[in-house]
């Protein structure tokens, strides 16, 4: 792939990253209508909870689309490895949201404990409720798929954050079908209690897996034998290779390792084959950044005489 080639392919992955978390914002607002909507007609404390939840999704997707124009500005000189783990933020924040939300619901069912109240309108509530949890699980499938796709820590954590919210209204309105169907009405403070155990739960696990973001996390097992695979091939004329390290900040893989050529090689023939590295990398894996440091024979861990290029 020609470096025009890259940048225009970045260039797309961009428009469509923003895109997409722009969407995100209206269809949360749509979706917040609607189960606000469905909690006012029927003051029920579940659906009140399921809408709640939804605040959150709006206030994250706008923190969404700050973190990924932030993570797509270029390099600088405060900042010489770019800002590729803007993204972790935003999906740290929406963890601490989804906490704060919960904390609120457990408020409102205390409150709806000592004084409990009939579900009025239910049936009309859990359709419009239902409508809602259909358009977020869709949306959720897409933004979990081109998170994915684009590496996007910020979409995928978004997209999962609103699975979550589908199986949580998937649950209330089938809590409420009961409740409405037997009379037993503590099963809506019941419920939303369940609401805010499970959210709390993800909310944990999206900081979770942020903070290991932030902490440098290698690529998986797979992903760092693929980069072997790539780099031995195209190792041909060095002697090994050894002491390979890779590291994911945001959409970025860093990957650096050292080089063991011939002691009489010349700086340019050693160049020649630490370019062909690099374009293999950069062709296979999207927004990788390649540090080769070349060593002579001397340095070698391995003893000579395999017709591979070998990891130490």
């Amino acid at each position: 792939m020609s470096t025009s080639s890259a940048t225009a392919s970045r260039a797309d992955v961009k428009q469509k990253v923003a895109r997409l978390a722009a969407w995100s914002i209206v269809i949360a607002f749509v979706v917040l209508g609607l189960k606000l909507f469905a909690w006012w007609i029927t003051g029920s404390v579940a659906l009140y909870s399921d809408a709640l939840e939804s605040i959150v999704n709006v206030v994250t997707a706008i923190a969404a689309v700050w973190a990924i124009r932030i993570s797509y500005m270029p390099a600088d000189r405060d900042h010489q490895h770019g800002h590729h783990k803007a993204e972790y933020f935003a999906a740290v924040f929406e963890g601490a949201m989804i906490i704060v939300a919960a904390l609120l619901i457990m408020s409102q069912v205390i409150q709806t404990l000592s004084n409990p109240s009939p579900i009025e309108q239910p049936w009309e509530g859990l359709a419009i409720n239902g409508g809602a949890a259909v358009l977020n699980a869709i949306w959720a499938t897409v933004l979990i798929r081109q998170g994915r796709a684009a590496r996007s820590p910020a979409l995928e954590a978004d997209g999962h954050h609103l699975m979550t919210d589908v199986m949580t209204s998937g649950g209330v309105i089938a809590g409420l079908i009961l409740a409405v169907a037997t009379g037993w009405t503590v099963l809506d403070p019941l419920l939303a209690t369940l609401v805010a155990i499970n959210i709390l739960v993800q909310g944990w696990k999206i900081m979770g897996d942020s903070l290991s973001g932030l902490m440098d996390k290698a690529v998986g097992v797979e992903e760092h034998v693929r980069i072997r695979d790539i780099v031995s091939v195209q190792s041909k004329g060095a002697i090994e290779v050894h002491d390979l390290k890779t590291r994911i900040a945001g959409r970025a893989t860093f990957i650096e390792f050292h080089l063991i050529v011939d002691g009489d090689m010349t700086v340019r023939e050693s160049h020649v084959i630490c370019d062909r590295i690099e374009e293999a990398l950069k062709a296979e894996i999207p927004s990788v950044r390649v540090t080769i440091h070349v060593e002579p024979d001397d340095e070698a861990k391995l003893p000579p005489g395999t017709s591979a290029v070998p990891f130490a």
